[in-house]
């Protein structure tokens, strides 16, 4: 049986006492500026590139835990230092977002990838909630009009495929905007707000959304039709389960109860499919088709996989009641605290190999950074609040209590 209250605390201590403190620790370049993310198990620095996405990632966590939890200065302060250096180093004259850095700033990678802009966006986006400065808005705002200029060609002239041939669309950034939306919404008009809500909403749970498999695709025609490649079939549970808490919340601000249904039913569906019957643990890529997948990884166990799907399995709980989210929860939260979580060094791993054993003892790098877990290990936290109060609330009164 869950106790809500012994668990709240849990992953309130994992938040505040581990996860936190390492990468105030390890991760703050104090000479150049911005935030190391490649970090060894221990937390020493093995390469010092700094990645935009990563950056502004690093800048929303810190900004978000002084605005949600405490207006404590060190927390700002870390947000502000990442946010120095992305003003200063991140953008082409265009405005649009480097992939990635020098250790000092020098662009290495062109701003091809979109995600860079997303993160970027919610990072400056959250900041300004702190500190009420108006370039820090001008910057989300602007970067947020750039990411809707260009979101259906989001690589612009970098993309390599031959235009016309096999076009396709992705489900990430739909995705990510469901989430950015909502993120940004202090800083934008609400019609426009209102108006990527329901295009958002309808991309992801009608468009990319197959009802003949019951999943989620990766990657789709233009018109949202299913086309028989390596892309097309590709799916990714993990995905799909993270954008489905996106759509919970947004059910919930629009106070429908169908979406919020849909989305936890297709929250067990991606991982009752996506779990490894064998070893346990959530499969990162699959066949739509059952075919050997393009991706060489697609068997391993990754951290944002299992900790997103935390995150959906409590909300699926929260808003419906279906018991079956908590029966998940136990099984996700046993395999997630028990393999990635590392008592010796402090923070988690974040790759496991299919048996569930480290692949790569790395804390951060070009991929991982200071923002999946402790975002999960937040919402988790005030979730489980949420339910203990309402468990409390609607206990039996005990005779003595009765008087």
């Amino acid at each position: 049986m869950i106790v809500f209250d012994q668990l709240a605390d849990l992953y309130k201590r994992e938040l505040l006492t581990n996860i936190i403190p390492f990468w105030q620790t390890h991760s703050v370049d104090t000479e150049q500026g911005g935030f190391f993310t490649c970090l060894n198990r221990d937390g020493s620095v093995f390469d010092t590139d700094k990645f935009m996405w990563l950056q502004g990632r690093q800048v929303w966590t810190f900004a978000m835990l002084y605005n949600r939890l405490s207006p404590k200065a060190e927390w700002l302060d870390m947000a502000l230092h990442g946010a120095d250096f992305m003003e200063k180093h991140g953008r082409a004259a265009d405005g649009t977002w480097y992939f990635s850095t020098t250790r000092a700033g020098k662009p290495l990678v062109q701003p091809y990838n979109i995600f860079s802009d997303c993160f970027a966006t919610m990072g400056f986006g959250q900041l300004y909630k702190a500190t009420n400065e108006a370039r820090h808005a001008d910057i989300a705002q602007a970067t947020f009009q750039r990411i809707l200029d260009r979101r259906h060609n989001p690589k612009r002239h970098w993309d390599k495929s031959v235009a016309g041939t096999r076009p396709l669309k992705n489900f990430a950034l739909p995705m990510i905007l469901c989430n950015l939306s909502l993120e940004l919404e202090h800083l934008l008009d609400a019609s426009l707000v209102n108006n990527l809500i329901d295009e958002c909403i309808h991309e992801v749970m009608e468009v990319f959304y197959d009802e003949s498999l019951g999943l989620i695709r990766e990657n789709v025609s233009p018109s949202g039709a299913v086309v028989d490649s390596f892309e097309g079939r590709h799916l990714n549970p993990g995905h799909a389960i993270e954008a489905m808490w996106f759509i919970m919340d947004l059910g919930e601000r629009l106070n429908n109860r169908q979406l919020i249904e849909k989305a936890k039913d297709l929250t067990l569906r991606h991982l009752e499919y996506g779990w490894d019957p064998i070893h346990g643990g959530i499969f990162y890529f699959l066949d739509s088709k059952g075919y050997p997948s393009q991706h060489l990884e697609w068997d391993q166990k990754l951290w944002w996989v299992h900790v997103e799907t935390l995150v959906a399995l409590l909300k699926g709980y929260q808003f419906t009641g279906d018991e079956r989210c908590l029966t998940w929860f136990n099984t996700v939260h046993d395999y997630t605290f028990s393999r990635f979580r590392d008592a010796d060094y402090g923070e988690w791993f974040g790759y496991l190999n299919r048996q569930g054993e480290v692949l790569l003892p790395l804390k951060g790098g070009k991929w991982k950074g200071c923002f999946h877990i402790p975002r999960a290990l937040y919402q988790c936290w005030q979730v489980l609040e949420k339910l203990e109060a309402k468990t409390t609330e609607t206990a039996p009164l005990t005779a003595e209590a009765k008087g």
